[in-house]
């Protein structure tokens, strides 16, 4: 397993060791175990940025994610799954709206944006498949934070 991190923001502290560790469970959870990875830190500008460029969306939001599993050469090596960016500002005020801590919510960003990758989706779906990628993400998130007991 291989798993790239840049952090290109300055605000707030990046715990590589920890980020690695809770891919490393996530990727176990989804028996995951060869696949490769790049997660980028940023902040709102930088996301916005991104956002606007690949998706036409001019606003920051908090978790991007680009497969590259996916396309006319998504088959040229399928354990590579592709970037995860996530704005450290919008997680903290996420953080805040939600009642996790700030760690729990980077937690669950890594989640969803390898969710993303993995082939769930939540946006323009049906209500259905919404619906099963919030389940996963919960039970994921539930698996690894059990022994805290802080589950969503």
């Amino acid at each position: 397993m291989k798993i790239r991190i840049e952090n290109s923001q300055n605000k707030f502290k990046i715990e590589r060791n920890k980020i690695r560790s809770t891919v490393s469970r996530i990727f176990k959870i989804l028996d995951f175990a060869d696949r490769e990875i790049s997660i980028s830190f940023t902040d709102d500008a930088g996301i916005k940025k991104l956002n606007k460029q690949y998706l036409g969306r001019n606003k920051a939001t908090n978790v991007l994610s680009f497969s590259l599993r996916e396309g006319e050469f998504g088959y040229i090596n399928p354990l590579i799954m592709g970037d995860i960016v996530i704005s450290l500002d919008t997680a903290q005020k996420d953080a805040r709206k939600s009642r996790l801590t700030f760690e729990q919510e980077v937690d669950f960003l890594l989640i969803h944006g390898i969710l993303h990758l993995s082939g769930y989706n939540h946006e323009n779906t049906s209500a259905e498949e919404a619906a099963k990628m919030e389940k996963k993400e919960k039970e994921i998130f539930n698996q690894i934070y059990c022994r805290k007991k802080v589950l969503i």
